[in-house]
């Protein structure tokens, strides 16, 4: 295995699994899933080497036992998000920016879920960043309990198994044996398209309604045309 060649090593997939093993691996989607702090934390690209490793043997335990693991840890981070912003409510919105927390990331995610409804907790999870704030927005919102371990459950299978899937499946690929560290930046990349996108989707959409705004027209730019009228008018 190679050092992937993109952030900290600390954020490096392959330095994680090996010095953390599976738990580590576990920890950090659970964090990443619905904890604030976990917003930075490779989920995708770690998954995806996960299932990399348990087909290579790297990684010493069957892929369907990682795979439920993964599952579960991921609805469990999404339980504990929901959880917390029940508990935090609207106050979320008033907390100031610090080193670990933006309020964009909030109001992001917030538009996200107004968007989609109970649904963006399945499509949030394939977006980073959005996906940790997400079921605390869910929390906020106080969504029917219920229905949120119905989404929960449902978007925490297919990401955590299918990203992993996905990382065995061209595990067993030579070419990606060959250039694994291109596959992660890869990974990596396309991970952060979402992002790219929905900037400038927002962009795009800021300067369309700052242009329809009509100008505001000054007291002085309306007297001014109507001086001549006036003096025309005592005469």
């Amino acid at each position: 295995m190679t050092t992937l060649a993109l952030g900290p090593q600390w954020l490096d997939p392959d330095y994680l699994i090996d010095t953390f093993g599976l738990l580590g691996v576990l920890a950090i989607v659970f964090a990443e899933s619905g904890l604030l702090i976990g917003f930075f934390l490779p989920g995708d690209s770690l998954l995806f080497t996960t299932g990399l490793l348990v087909t290579t043997d790297v990684i010493k335990q069957d892929l369907w036992l990682v795979c439920v693991a993964v599952a579960v840890a991921a609805v469990l981070g999404d339980q504990a998000g929901y959880l917390f912003g029940r508990k935090v409510g609207p106050s979320l919105f008033r907390r100031p920016d610090s080193r670990l927390f933006k309020q964009e990331n909030v109001e992001k995610a917030h538009e996200f879920f107004e968007k989609h409804g109970p649904k963006s907790l399945i499509l949030a999870r394939f977006v980073p960043i959005v996906r940790t704030f997400t079921p605390i927005i869910a929390g906020v919102s106080r969504m029917n309990y219920r229905s949120f371990i119905i989404f929960n459950v449902i978007g925490g299978v297919l990401w955590g198994t299918g990203v992993t899937l996905l990382g065995s499946a061209l595990g067993k690929v030579d070419f990606v044996h060959q250039h694994i560290e291109l596959m992660l930046i890869a990974i990596v990349l396309l991970s952060v398209i979402p992002i790219v996108i929905e900037y400038l989707r927002a962009r795009g959409k800021a300067k369309k309604e700052a242009a329809a705004q009509p100008e505001p027209e000054g007291p002085a730019a309306g007297s001014a045309s109507q001086g001549p009228r006036g003096r025309h008018a005592k005469r």
